[in-house]
């Protein structure tokens, strides 16, 4: 995998060694940051079911203020601190987290977040005015959704939006509490679902 553009683009990043992991393709991951382009600068970046962390590293190589890395793994969580080390990213820039994605998102609600396996100091806690949610095909999604859109004024900045990352077949609902649906992008076997909580 590569860094598509921003400041460390061209850049290789080292990729998950089992294929149980599925990273988001370079061409999806273009397709998205096109996308994001006019919300990133400055931006409060979370990667929710991170894998090697390629898409919130392409975040901050295009200017984003902070990204937060959630994985459950610990092998994912040490490989992506490899890549933000081999980068040479500054610590105050990044925090990464060894926890399922929904107790992350209990914790954050609550403001307790206290992870495992972190790099950097600063809360990674919301709201995030970005949150890229992409776990294993085969996950039900349907919880951690109900609860980010439960609670989405505390986890989505104002104008803050969220991107779920799936496969083709699956039929995501159009809202999921405070969240709602404003845009799909399908590309090959893969979806992008936007929501936010003012999408008008």
């Amino acid at each position: 995998m590569r860094i598509i553009a921003g400041k460390y683009r061209g850049r290789k990043l080292k990729s998950p060694p089992s294929l149980q992991t599925r990273p988001t393709s370079d061409r999806l991951r273009e397709t998205l940051f096109n996308i994001l382009s006019p919300r990133i600068e400055g931006a409060r970046f979370l990667d929710l079911c991170a894998g090697s962390g390629a898409v919130g590293i392409e975040a901050l190589s295009r200017g984003a203020a902070h990204a937060t890395f959630v994985d459950r793994s610990r092998k994912m969580c040490a490989l992506i601190e490899t890549n933000l080390k081999a980068l040479a990213i500054r610590d105050d820039a990044v925090f990464v987290v060894n926890s399922e994605a929904q107790a992350f998102m209990c914790k954050c609600a609550k403001k307790e977040t206290k992870p495992s396996l972190t790099v950097g100091l600063l809360p990674c806690c919301a709201p995030f005015d970005i949150i890229f949610f992409d776990p294993p095909y085969s996950t039900d999604y349907q919880a951690v959704l109900d609860y980010i859109g439960e609670h989405a004024t505390r986890m989505l900045a104002e104008g803050g939006v969220m991107i779920v990352e799936h496969h083709r077949k699956k039929d995501l609902k159009e809202d999921f509490g405070g969240l709602k649906r404003y845009r799909i992008l399908k590309q090959g076997d893969s979806c992008l679902s936007f929501y936010g909580t003012d999408p008008e």
